[in-house]
């Protein structure tokens, strides 16, 4: 646990390339999905006002959350065709930010791996 708490102080720290790195790519996917999670619970709600049981901009944040979380929630499905869209735009969304974060990972292994290696 304590090895664990030390990755996660040098990567708020970025205290090498590889943990400044991973502490940029992290954040700039936390405010995107952010910045979308927003933008999309505007147009679910604009879309599927008074269906599928969005009725306030909550609602439909609750709902665009979940969708990204790929959990789904409680809300039936969308009835537009819009909020259909979304909801696939936002699911496809979520699968890509998976793989890309797993990617990332990879990746700081990778260099961390080489970090330790040029220094012995």
């Amino acid at each position: 646990m304590m090895r664990v708490l030390r990755g996660v102080r040098m990567t708020l720290r970025a205290e090498t390339d590889a943990h400044a790195e991973l502490r940029s790519r992290i954040a700039g996917v936390t405010v995107l999905s952010i910045l979308l999670d927003l933008g999309a619970g505007g147009l679910a709600l604009a879309f599927e006002r008074g269906h599928a049981g969005l009725h306030t901009y909550w609602d439909a944040l609750f709902w665009t959350t979940t969708q990204m979380l790929t959990v789904s929630s409680s809300l039936s499905t969308p009835e537009t065709v819009g909020g259909k869209l979304l909801d696939v735009g936002l699911e496809l969304y979520a699968v890509v930010v998976v793989t890309a974060v797993a990617g990332v990972f990879a990746s700081f292994f990778h260099h961390r791996f080489r970090e330790k290696h040029a220094r012995e």
